[in-house]
């Protein structure tokens, strides 16, 4: 199985996550998505966009008291996640 080091939903380093990472259903830890994106299984905002979830993590990163243009480099390729490349 791969090995992912980012969410495959926002692309938050699973290590940054405060909780390690996401949990599947039967309560075992994600392998691909942070506790933030997805928790029991499901995503936590299911209906969010692609377009959404860039602003969201933009929006993070700002507060998080980086430059906007920073927290834009770092969300740009977030349709290449896993959870975004399937919905085309």
């Amino acid at each position: 199985m791969k090995k992912y080091k980012n969410c495959q939903s926002c692309g938050m380093p699973l290590a940054k996550d405060e909780l390690g990472s996401g949990t599947e259903r039967n309560g075992t830890k994600s392998e691909k998505y942070c506790s933030h994106c997805y928790m029991n299984g499901e995503f936590t905002l299911p209906n969010l966009t692609v377009d959404e979830m860039k602003a969201r993590v933009k929006q993070k990163i700002v507060e998080f008291g980086m430059p906007k243009f920073i927290a834009t480099l770092f969300t740009r390729n977030i349709h290449k996640l896993e959870r975004w490349d399937r919905v085309k």
